[in-house]
């Protein structure tokens, strides 16, 4: 007796009707449900066309939920954890404890090997780590400086494709309604 197994089995999904799972199927069943309702609905007013182009955006985040799948998140994960990094996360820098203090350290010795004045040494190590500190605060203002620049330029990029939408839709029934 020969039982086949996949060798992937991590990756096997059971398939319900037309080789969908049953998530699958349920979220194309509503995709097709809400596009032909909007499509219906809008038609009549706006046209052919104009209908499929509205309800296109609407239709594509209930299919992606079936079918969209990243790291193990499904769509609706995966989204929630962008938008959260996008717009709730702060950003995180990384200071080094002993990788910068200690190469101006060897650096200091090496310079300092024919003159052996511990009084000397003491203070060039605490010059090196003022400097290195500041570097480092430096460092860190501008990462938030950067990163706080690139979140308003994204959250100015959202609500300029949110307007075009919404005029898009406007001007498609302002001009359906004056035919």
């Amino acid at each position: 007796m020969v039982i086949e197994i996949n060798k992937d089995i991590d990756r096997y999904q059971e398939s319900v009707a037309l080789g969908l799972s049953a998530k699958q199927l349920i979220f194309s069943v509503a995709s097709v449900a809400v596009g032909g309702t909007l499509v219906l609905l809008l038609y009549r007013y706006i046209g052919l066309t104009g209908a499929a182009y509205v309800a296109i955006p609407c239709v594509a985040p209930i299919a992606l939920g079936g079918f969209y799948s990243y790291n193990g998140m499904d769509f609706y994960e995966y989204m929630g954890k962008k938008l959260k990094f996008m717009f709730s996360n702060k950003p995180l820098t990384y200071l080094s404890t002993e990788g910068e203090l200690a190469i101006a350290e060897y650096r200091m010795e090496e310079l300092s090997t024919g003159r052996k004045k511990k009084g000397k040494q003491k203070a060039v190590k605490k010059d090196t780590a003022k400097v290195t500190e500041d570097n480092n605060t430096k460092q860190q203002a501008k990462n938030t400086e950067e990163f706080e620049a690139m979140k308003k330029k994204t959250k100015r990029m959202l609500f300029g494709l949110i307007g075009v939408i919404v005029a898009a839709v406007a001007g498609i029934m302002a001009y359906k309604y004056m035919q």
